[in-house]
């Protein structure tokens, strides 16, 4: 897998660039607000174009610069796909304020394809994926793990030593610890997998059920 991060300079977004390999296609995760001109930039210098976008979630930090991509499908948790609609209504009146600037130009990306249930599998520019729908931070926060290469895409659903906010329209604290509760089970995704969060540095799996006060003891 080739992996590429680039960061948003606004709120830091992580926009992760996908591939098997140099060349061809690839998918996009979370293009967030102002990194048009890199991503464009990291896909020209590695000859990579996108065959499609995965969402982790809806808020407009990671959404914005879907608008750049132009027809490339967008994939994301049918829960979340009205907020591509009302990106800055669907974030509550304090946060749309802040952002309004940002929705003046919005245009809301005409090839969505929403999808459904609890886990879906996903294979775009050759990559094996499995969407796992987490709520908590939105209704429809999804992971995106990639089992054969050992790593998940979580949004902002878990950082490296904390997790995502619940107080904005759409999170939930029950449901948010209901999804931790999956994250930390030793049962569940290995403790080896490689965690690529929203914002902030990368981490394990087995560093943040060991460290992070969120996961311990669930």
């Amino acid at each position: 897998m080739l992996l590429l991060t680039v960061v948003a300079p606004v709120l830091g977004t992580n926009c992760y660039v996908v591939a098997t390999g140099r060349g061809g296609e690839c998918l996009v995760i979370d293009p967030g607000i102002g990194v048009g001109e890199l991503l464009e930039k990291t896909l020209a210098e590695h000859a990579l174009r996108p065959a499609a976008v995965l969402v982790t979630h809806g808020h407009l930090d990671h959404t914005y610069g879907l608008t750049g991509l132009g027809d490339v499908p967008v994939h994301l948790h049918e829960a979340d796909a009205y907020r591509l609609t009302d990106p800055l209504g669907s974030l509550g009146p304090q946060l749309a304020t802040q952002f309004a600037q940002f929705g003046a130009d919005w245009t809301p990306p005409s090839d969505v394809r929403p999808f459904t249930g609890a886990e879906t599998a996903l294979d775009v520019a050759g990559v094996g994926l499995r969407a796992i729908h987490a709520p908590g931070h939105t209704e429809g926060s999804t992971l995106y793990w990639a089992p054969d290469d050992g790593v998940v895409f979580t949004g902002d659903v878990l950082f490296a030593g904390t997790v995502g906010r619940t107080d904005l329209p759409g999170g939930d604290d029950a449901l948010m610890r209901t999804t931790l509760t999956r994250l930390a089970a030793a049962g569940g995704l290995p403790g080896t997998t490689t965690v690529h969060p929203g914002h902030g540095p990368a981490s394990t799996l087995d560093r943040e059920r060991a460290s992070n006060p969120y996961l311990r003891g669930l």
